[in-house]
């Protein structure tokens, strides 16, 4: 793992794989630090000829760490940052694959800098339009843990994860993510935090409709947080956009659907290389 500086920030990134080869930058959700794409799966993907990045967005892991409470930055920096590591890294174009709440960086990419753009690909995400349903009321109420209690903050964390996870939850990988989560991030109150604090603003030059770029959807379609017609908005709003429907999968990308999602993305970005 190696620290950069980025836009008047320093991101922490993992490389995988031969920089030759079309790069794959993945960025994951809210709060969610670089080690939530797992090792293994970016050895896969790397075996598959994908030069692949994984990295730690600013209040997650390594990377500076803000006030908790009050970030003061928007979502279109975090897009900043992502095009700022591409530089860094001396990648002209990535295909970007986003999670969860990041989808709205990933919009904000392939909208403001499609250039730097290959493909996209949406996992577990959404468009935010009104009218799309809310959680599944199966989900568990979590209250929010006391900071002070490492204990109690490692166990909301674990069980979060079980709760999106639709059954497809393995307590130790959970558990020692957490662990190792914890233990390497400047602040885990503001990783847990500020990401929800940010502001929340759009891409410059459009919508979902105007990316140009091919775009994949993967959504499961047991997601308790972001139900299955969230992704297919996004599928709607894109010309040209597929998406692949991973069936029993919830909301975070769990070990059964790694084979899935690797064929799906080599697949993807080998076409998008083609256009």
């Amino acid at each position: 793992m190696t620290t950069y500086p980025v836009n008047n920030v320093e991101l922490s990134a993992e490389t995988y794989g031969d920089p030759a080869d079309p790069a794959v930058l993945l960025i994951h959700g809210a709060g969610a630090s670089m080690l939530w794409w797992d090792s293994r799966l970016c050895t896969e993907l790397a075996g598959r000829g994908r030069f692949v990045i994984r990295y730690d967005q600013r209040d997650t892991g390594r990377s500076t760490s803000f006030p908790t409470g009050a970030p003061g930055y928007a979502m279109s920096d975090l897009a900043a940052d992502a095009v700022g590591l591409l530089d860094a890294l001396g990648a002209d174009r990535a295909h970007v694959v986003a999670q969860s709440m990041s989808g709205g960086t990933a919009l904000m990419l392939g909208v403001d800098h499609p250039s730097r753009v290959a493909s996209l690909t949406f996992v577990s995400t959404s468009t935010g339009d009104d009218g799309l349903p809310p959680p599944s009321a199966d989900m568990p109420r979590l209250g929010w843990p006391d900071f002070a209690d490492h204990a109690a903050v490692e166990e909301y964390v674990v069980r979060s994860i079980e709760a999106e996870a639709a059954g497809h939850f393995d307590e130790a990988d959970a558990r020692a993510l957490v662990r190792e989560d914890m233990a390497r991030a400047r602040n885990f109150e503001g990783s847990l935090t500020n990401h929800f604090a940010m502001t929340f603003d759009g891409p410059r030059n459009g919508g979902f409709g105007d990316l140009s770029m091919p775009v994949l959807v993967l959504h499961g379609d047991a997601d308790p947080l972001l139900p299955l017609p969230h992704g297919e908005a996004i599928r709607d709003a894109v010309p040209g956009a597929r998406l692949a429907v991973l069936a029993g999968m919830g909301h975070g990308l769990s070990a059964p659907y790694w084979k899935t999602f690797v064929d799906e993305l080599v697949d993807h970005t080998a076409l998008a290389g083609e256009r």
